[in-house]
C-alpha cells in the first residue's frame, strides 16, 4: 500500500542532483579523484558523496603518463525562497 505524503512533508524532503566530472593526476587514480573532488567543492555547495564510476589511463610508450578518473559527484539543490 502506498503512503502518501502530505504538502509539508513535501517541502521539507531534501533534492539531490549528480554532476558527471572528469579529473585526471599524473601520480595515480586517488590523487585525481581528490583532486576532482577538490575542484568541485570550489563551485558546488552541499556535497554530500562522489562515486568513482571510472578509472582510466593515458599510456604513451609503455608509460602511465596520467590517470584519470569520472566522478559522479552528488550535491544537495539549494532551497528556494518563498517556497
Amino acid at each position: 500500500m502506498a503512503t502518501l505524503i502530505t504538502h509539508e512533508e513535501y517541502r521539507d524532503m531534501a533534492i539531490a542532483s549528480v554532476s558527471t566530472i572528469t579529473s585526471a593526476s599524473p601520480n595515480s587514480w586517488q590523487e585525481a579523484a581528490e583532486l576532482g573532488f577538490e575542484r568541485a567543492s570550489k563551485t558546488l555547495r552541499g556535497i554530500t558523496g562522489i562515486k568513482i564510476i571510472e578509472e582510466s589511463a593515458r599510456v604513451e610508450d609503455g608509460e602511465i603518463l596520467e590517470y584519470l578518473v569520472t566522478l559522479q559527484v552528488i550535491f544537495l539543490l539549494d532551497e528556494s525562497e518563498g517556497d
